[in-house]
Formats: C-alpha cells, sequence, structure tokens
C-alpha cells in the first residue's frame, strides 16, 4: 500500500477557490494516492473550511486545519500580494504535530499535473528542504540575490517545497526569522523568500525545476535552454507541478498564456464536482 503523502498549505480566505482548482488537479492525476492535506491560517471562516472538507471527503483526503493566533507574525513586513500567511510555511515545524515527519507544500497558484509521489519519494541527502530555483536564460537574478542577501547559493522558490519536518523543527527558530526581520524588514523584496534564502538556504536541495516547479510564464526559456525538447508534449509526460507564478493569475480575465486553458480545465471539473455535492 502506498505511502499516505501529507500536503501542507498555508493561506488566507482570499485564496480558496484556486486552493479547490489545485486541489482537484492533485485528486485527478493521483486517483490511487492517499493524502493528508494540512491547511494552516488565521481567520479563514468556519463555513469555507466545512465546504473545503465536503469537497476533500468527496476525494477520501483527510483534512486537519491549523489556526494560528492572530499575533504571530503580526509585525512581519507584508503587502498586497504577499499576505501575513506566506510566513506560516516558515514557522509550520512549530505549528504541525510532532507525528507529522515530511510534507509537500504547495503554493494555491499551482496546478499537479503527474503524480506527486516523485517528489515525496525525492531523496533530500540530509538536507531540511527540496527547492528550485527559477534561474531563466542566463541566471543573472540568482547574482543579484546573492549580492542583495549576502548568499552563496542559487534563490529558491518556496512556492513548492519538499520539506524533512524533523530537521526544521530543528533548524528553523522563530527568533532568528524575528530577528531577520527586525533588522532587514524594509529591504525584503519577497519577504518569506528571502528569509528562507538567507537563513537556511544552505540547508536546501535543489530540486528541477522543470518537472516540481515549472514557471509557466518561461515556457520559451525551457525550451530554449533544452535546445527544443522541453515542449508540450514533453511538459505533458515529465513536468509533475506547474506553478502559474506573477500576474495576470490564470483565474484573471487578462490571463491569455498557453497554460490558461488547462487551468480553465481544472476550474471546470471543480464545478462538475461542486454540482455533485450540491
Amino acid at each position: 500500500m502506498a505511502e499516505t503523502i501529507d500536503i501542507l498549505i498555508t493561506l488566507d480566505e482570499n485564496y480558496l477557490e484556486p486552493l479547490h482548482v489545485m486541489l482537484t488537479s492533485l485528486h485527478v492525476n493521483n486517483p490511487a494516492q492517499d493524502f493528508t492535506i494540512w491547511l494552516i491560517h488565521e481567520r479563514i471562516p468556519d463555513s469555507k473550511l466545512q465546504q473545503l472538507n465536503r469537497l476533500l471527503a468527496q476525494w477520501k483526503m483527510t483534512f486537519h486545519e491549523i489556526k494560528v493566533p492572530m499575533e504571530l507574525f503580526s509585525n512581519a513586513p507584508t503587502v498586497e500580494r504577499y499576505p501575513k500567511e506566506m510566513y506560516f510555511r516558515l514557522a509550520s515545524g512549530k505549528l504541525l504535530p510532532n507525528t507529522v515527519k515530511k510534507v509537500v507544500y504547495l503554493d494555491p497558484d499551482t496546478l499537479i499535473i503527474n503524480p506527486l509521489s516523485s517528489l515525496w519519494d525525492f531523496d533530500l541527502n540530509g538536507n531540511m528542504l527540496g527547492a528550485a530555483t527559477h534561474a531563466g536564460l542566463t541566471n543573472l537574478t540568482e547574482g543579484f540575490n546573492n549580492i542583495r542577501l549576502g548568499t552563496d547559493h542559487g534563490y529558491y522558490n518556496s512556492g513548492v517545497m519538499l520539506m524533512d519536518m524533523e530537521k526544521v523543527r530543528e533548524i528553523v527558530q522563530l527568533e532568528d526569522i524575528f530577528k531577520t526581520i527586525h533588522e532587514f524588514g524594509d529591504y525584503l523584496l519577497l519577504p518569506d523568500q528571502d528569509i528562507l534564502n538567507f537563513l537556511y538556504g544552505k540547508y536546501i536541495k535543489e530540486i528541477p525545476e522543470e518537472i516540481w516547479n515549472y514557471d509557466t510564464r518561461k515556457s520559451n526559456v525551457y525550451l530554449t535552454k533544452s535546445l527544443g525538447k522541453q515542449n508540450s508534449h514533453w511538459v505533458a509526460k515529465n513536468t509533475v507541478v506547474l506553478h502559474y507564478c506573477g500576474k495576470p493569475k490564470p483565474w484573471d480575465e487578462k490571463s491569455n498564456n498557453r497554460f490558461t486553458l488547462l487551468y480553465a480545465h481544472y476550474q471546470q471539473l471543480l464545478k462538475r464536482y461542486n454540482d455533485l455535492l450540491s
């Protein structure tokens, strides 16, 4: 029997609908896999949590919600696109029960288009996290972020991560996060991601972005870097996680890139599942 995969999600009420779409894709493309969904939040209404639980129960997914004290990260820097909830993944070692040994963290603006077990089984070689960089053609952003943050490694994207929770509990200290926010808060461009790289980048094992954190804005970059190999057919067979980074998001009317139609497809599937529940 396959091992249950623990999925970690941290968000606010505004991202619940994209979460439902992401979970639809997770179910459709992993039909025989057991999942436990852990949702860390601050103030999502009970009625909406119950709606989510009904959807997950239909797919026989186990659901747990953890409500964070309102004062946690109350002084952390936030901007419109990056609410306070983004910090909860950094604090997950303190918030999840000790029985949880490993999780896959997923942003809600992702789609899972192939079995996730390949990421779950990825060997971290003793590292705390597995995460991808979004290097681009020239990798200029790595050099910029190394100078900006004083690091000597790739700049890891925090939207998809394999997390060894035992090591997270050992290494990640809230006091270090609070100190970094206090000292460098005004200079953090992507606050939680900057903190992740600044404090914990040396504990991260790089995972291939084209498989587990495919930036849908950069399909031409992947195609060029792979000398034409990573075309749409390759992505359909090999990519596990599509990540709709940046704006517009695929649920916005302005979105019309080559992956918008696929997202709309899972929106329609979700509607059918919801119709069955009503």
